[in-house]
């Protein structure tokens, strides 16, 4: 468990201060006079919703956006950094939401990128012997020599802060680290923040998960629309308070289960299911859903969900088993026909396959549309359909974009988020297939997202709810499957979950060991 402290003791000069910045795009003033100082030794917490400027305060202190007005002052000497490199150079380093790695290169081969230690002429064997004797050092394990894209999202974490670590920085900027975490491996990093403060150095925490923020801060400042609305010890503070501070009102999602009984949507049958690295991910799957019905998948990150979503939605190879919706199979079947059956996916990546971040709002509004005849006559679009289109899907979304033809890639992440969600929900007829639809989304949005899942429920569709926050899948689901290593451990109905007992489950304990 990490303690807070009180940091009234720490020297006179700040790390890292910032006095008066503002910053506007294209007219709208994401920040406006904002005041800010971290201490050497401390973990400082910055709160707001999406779209609040947090973000866009640590990307000026990152050296990636120039400041309209105001100053970034680095152990009171003022710096006008031009890029990263300068702010790396004066020890500020940022670990970004959506990752900045090289997919086709090793670990190893990433975190010596750019390392002003890495020899100008060296072995692959070396370059995996230092980067484990680095890892040792830190307290963060990767396998060194899997390359990016073989990795799950929160080991590709990991690898973004080893990365920014070697490369020097002092002042660590973690921009929602724990959104692609687990529960333990959260525990794992807040362990190593204590370890990296309690060794001189400094780390701004962003983060939309309150009872992270008051368990693993020293102090908390508070952002709502690019405004500093407060400072304070986390000593004492509550989320309730946090949470009215960031929105300006109470936030509260009551959830509603019930008996379901109605027919089975979506069965999944004897399926296995390779990984990108050619290893059998899902091992026999059985799994149904019914109409009306939420059911949670709990597991610890990498154990065979996303093969789960995938295989659903037609996006990988079954090698043997079948899928079904509405008793059609649809195993091994094409994307577009498990869409036209009215399935919805939210991927776990929205920058990766959930969305095209360099093409408009519009385009991204209708991926799953455009080939209906509200949008086109087979041969070309409606482009002023296309617009009413999008506008409408931005309305409903509550997706807060300059214009429909922004470009997706300028949006906050959790605007993002919302666009994609909203246009899932529209596909989902039939089933929506929702993985971490809430990750990296502050508490406002996170609760708009849900309430549109569970407004798709109550509509008679099928949900598979997949997301590595335990408590998020028990306030969900209906019913709650464990997965271990790409099986199926056991599944709860939801008033007889047992957290301790999944918790084993989740382990990979079984079921006969699980039992008290």
């Amino acid at each position: 468990m990490v303690s807070n402290r009180s940091v009234t003791d720490s020297p006179a000069t700040p790390a890292v201060e910032a006095r008066g910045i503002s910053k506007s795009f294209g007219g709208v003033r994401a920040l406006d006079a904002v005041d800010f100082d971290v201490s050497w030794g401390e973990v400082h917490a910055l709160l707001g919703e999406n779209g609040a400027g947090k973000t866009t305060l640590c990307n000026i202190f990152a050296g990636i956006y120039r400041a309209d007005d105001g100053e970034v002052l680095v152990e009171g000497i003022a710096h006008g950094f031009r890029n990263p490199s300068q702010a790396i150079d004066s020890g500020i380093g940022m670990v970004h939401q959506h990752f900045r790695l090289v997919e086709t290169m090793t670990v190893a081969e990433n975190i010596h990128l750019g390392w002003p230690e890495t020899p100008k002429i060296i072995s692959q064997a070396k370059l995996v012997e230092r980067t484990e004797q680095f890892m040792e050092e830190i307290g963060l394990h990767v396998d060194p020599t899997a390359k990016i894209w073989q990795l799950s999202v929160g080991e590709q974490q990991r690898v973004e802060i080893l990365r920014v670590l070697a490369r020097g920085a002092r002042v660590l900027i973690l921009d929602e680290p724990t959104a692609v975490l687990t529960a333990p491996e959260a525990r794992e990093l807040f362990a190593v923040m204590r370890q990296l403060v309690d060794g001189g150095r400094t780390i701004i925490f962003i983060s939309h998960k309150l009872n992270e923020v008051l368990e693993v801060s020293d102090r908390i400042t508070v952002l709502r629309n690019g405004i500093h609305e407060i400072t304070r010890e986390t000593a004492g503070a509550t989320a309730v308070e946090l949470a009215r501070l960031m929105t300006g009102e109470e936030t509260h999602l009551d959830v509603v289960h019930r008996e379901i009984d109605g027919a089975i949507v979506l069965e999944v049958n004897s399926v296995t299911a390779l990984n990108d690295r050619g290893v059998e991910a899902l091992h026999g799957i059985d799994l149904n859903v019914r109409a009306g019905e939420i059911v949670g998948i709990a597991g610890v990150s990498g154990n065979g969900q996303t093969e789960l979503a995938e295989v659903i939605c037609a996006v990988r190879r079954v090698e043997s088993g079948t899928i079904s919706i509405d008793g059609e199979q649809i195993a091994n079947r094409s994307a577009r026909k498990v869409i036209d059956l009215g399935v919805g996916h939210i991927s776990e990546d929205r920058i990766a396959t959930g969305m095209v971040a360099s093409a408009p709002v519009t385009d991204n509004a209708i991926l799953h549309n455009y080939w209906g005849d509200e949008l086109s006559d087979g041969l070309t679009l409606d482009r002023q359909g296309v617009v009413t289109f999008a506008k409408k899907l931005v309305e409903t979304a509550r997706v807060q974009t300059r214009s429909v033809f922004t470009t997706a890639g300028q949006m906050s992440g959790g605007n993002q988020q919302r666009l994609v969600a909203g246009r899932e929900a529209l596909v989902a007829r039939t089933a929506l297939i929702a993985s971490h639809p809430t990750r990296g989304l502050d508490v406002l949005a996170a609760q708009e997202v849900q309430t549109s899942i569970l407004e798709r429920r109550d509509a008679g569709c099928a949900i598979l709810f997949i997301s590595d926050d335990l408590d998020e899948v028990l306030l969900m689901s209906d019913r709650i499957a464990v997965m271990y290593e790409g099986q199926i451990m056991e599944v709860f109905n939801r008033r007889e979950a047992d957290r301790e007992r999944m918790g084993l489950l989740m382990g990979g304990h079984a079921v006969e060991e699980a039992t008290p």
